[in-house]
Formats: C-alpha cells, sequence, structure tokens
C-alpha cells in the first residue's frame, strides 16, 4: 500500500467522481453543440476521456487496496449515475422524473447489498 496523504476510502471516491465528471463530459458536452462537425466533437472528446482514465486507474489502483472489486465497480456506477444526473439538469437542462429516481434508488439498493455482510 502507498503511503497516500489521505485515506484511499476517500482518494478512491474523489478520483471517481473526478473521472466521472470527465467521462460524463466527453459523452454528452456536444449534445448542446450539434452545429459541430463530428470529428472535432470526437477529439476534444478523446481529450477528455485522457483526462478521465488518469484519474479512474489511480482510482482503482488504490481502492484495490481497500474494497473488493465488486464494491469498485458498484462506487463507481454509482457516482455515474449522481455526477450525469447533476450533469443532465445543470448542463443539459433536462427534468429529471420520477421513474428515473425510482430506478436510480433501485440501483442505489442494489449498492447496499454489495457492500452489506454476506448473507
Amino acid at each position: 500500500m502507498p503511503n497516500l496523504p489521505i485515506s484511499p476510502y476517500l482518494l478512491t471516491v474523489l478520483l471517481l467522481i473526478g473521472s466521472n465528471g470527465f467521462m460524463t463530459t466527453a459523452w454528452y458536452w456536444h449534445l448542446r453543440f450539434r452545429e459541430l462537425p463530428l470529428w472535432q466533437v470526437i477529439l476534444v472528446s478523446w481529450g477528455l476521456a485522457f483526462a478521465e482514465y488518469c484519474l479512474a486507474v489511480p482510482a482503482n489502483r488504490y481502492g484495490s487496496y481497500v474494497y473488493t472489486a465488486a464494491q469498485l465497480k458498484t462506487i463507481q456506477e454509482v457516482v455515474t449515475l449522481s455526477v450525469f444526473g447533476i450533469f443532465s439538469v445543470v448542463y443539459l437542462q433536462q427534468v429529471v422524473t420520477w421513474n428515473q429516481v425510482i430506478g436510480f434508488a433501485l440501483i442505489a439498493g442494489g449498492a447496499f447489498f454489495v457492500f452489506r455482510a454476506p448473507l
């Protein structure tokens, strides 16, 4: 385990939040700029995805010392949905529906069982 200035539990989550911010932006930022040529959108998105990998790989490396692979993936999915929800409302200006809230809640319920002690 490398000597880190911050808890690997917290560092993992913070890095995943940052990486998901970049990846969500890479996938969806261009929806407000449909007049841009697709090749330009792809190049910008590749740059954003590179930044995402620079955060996601260390997140998973450091996180592997304190979380199982299933827990890491679960954290990543919950963070992805949270970041996407915020991005969707703030940047894309889309309304969150009750169906989405219920769907995300069901996924959060699944995350509960991944982190719960074995049955």
